[in-house]
């Protein structure tokens, strides 16, 4: 990728945006979009839309979940403590004694996760896996009417992680998941606005993926667009680091190129046509094998309305769901030009039928 796509990218993990809170990032997503789309705008359930060639064919929807895993406060006591709980799926060991950014009324509110130091606890609490109802947040309030005027129960909070850069092109961050996934369909729009396709593309930051509620975001999202084709970008887990199982994962590597999913979820005859696109244009890949759901967008869209002719391309990922979630920009840069270039060949006359 270019270096401000890749400038874009750095913003965009930067802003807090978890599930059901992804409003600043949404709306950086809709700024950038506008700088080369035909047409941007957002709908009433947080998703946000670029499109290109609005009025071509097929219509092809290109999706990625802009939300993140989050926090959400539920109790502040009376001696200004704060208690949570999770949006999206934790390992909770990775929230103790972490910072975190609580997305108060006034700007964000900074704070720390807290729990009972090793030496006051006893042997058994010692061996215990923590637990989110034995943790809090503490935001230095001296008491509870402190702390509610400046957090109420509701807000949204993030771990608070700086981006790092690391050699072999790879960075680390929050909100990797699927802050990629977003990106990757603003990018390949990008590069179809340069060499314009047949196909209608929309590019679509869909919301609410991490918690699913009713589909999330991505099932009203196809509803509206009414789409023929769509592709769903998102991340998987990179089984190449120690103790990842591959025999129950697959093999999928940082620099490895993306993962294209086979599945119930993935329309064979599309899945060939991306197989294709790479061989051809020289894209390594891996193949991702989904026999029932995809635990992604792709579950949501294939269905919508009389069925939406769908594959999914993710990005190999280290240690999902922390954060210091790590990809390659190598694959990102492929998964992009894989996307534009399985949208170039698209032609009205195309048959998904399997």
């Amino acid at each position: 990728m270019n270096t401000d796509s890749v400038e874009f990218f750095k913003r965009l993990l930067a802003l807090p945006g978890p599930s059901g809170f992804e409003g600043e990032p949404a709306r950086a997503w809709r700024e950038e979009a506008g700088t080369f789309a035909d047409r941007v705008w957002a709908d009433v359930a947080g998703n946000s839309f670029a499109a290109l060639n609005p009025e071509g064919a097929p219509r092809v929807m290109i999706a990625g979940h802009i939300d993140e895993i989050g926090l959400m406060i539920n109790h502040i006591d009376d001696d200004g403590f704060l208690y949570f709980s999770t949006i999206g799926g934790w390992d909770p060991e990775i929230i103790v004694g972490q910072r975190v950014e609580i997305l108060g009324r006034a700007g964000v509110v900074p704070g720390l996760v807290g729990k009972k130091a090793i030496h006051l606890q006893e042997k058994d609490d010692r061996e215990r896996v923590s637990k989110v109802k034995d943790l809090w947040i503490d935001i230095g309030a001296e008491d509870g009417k402190g702390a509610r005027e400046r957090v109420r129960v509701g807000d949204a909070a993030v771990l608070a992680a700086d981006l790092v850069e690391l050699p072999n092109g790879r960075i680390a961050s929050r909100s990797i998941d699927n802050r990629v996934g977003a990106l990757l369909a603003l990018e390949a729009l990008r590069r179809l606005a340069a060499d314009r396709p047949t196909a209608a593309a929309i590019a679509v930051a869909t919301a609410q993926e991490e918690i699913g509620v009713g589909g999330g975001g991505a099932r009203s999202g196809a509803y509206g667009l009414d789409p023929q084709i769509a592709i769903v970008i998102d991340v998987t887990h990179a089984t190449d680091y120690p103790g990842a199982e591959k025999k129950g994962h697959g093999d999928h590597r940082l620099g490895g190129g993306p993962a294209l999913c086979r599945g119930s979820a993935v329309n064979p005859v599309l899945f060939e046509r991306l197989v294709e696109v790479a061989e051809r244009a020289q894209i390594p890949f891996s193949i991702e094998a989904a026999p029932r759901g995809t635990s992604t967008d792709a579950d949501s869209i294939v269905t919508a309305r009389a069925g939406v002719a769908t594959v999914l391309v993710s990005v190999p990922n280290r240690y999902m769901h922390s954060p210091n979630e790590m990809v390659a920009l190598e694959d990102l840069d492929r998964a992009a030009e894989l996307i534009a270039a399985t949208v170039r060949s698209l032609s009205p006359e195309d048959s998904f039928v399997p």
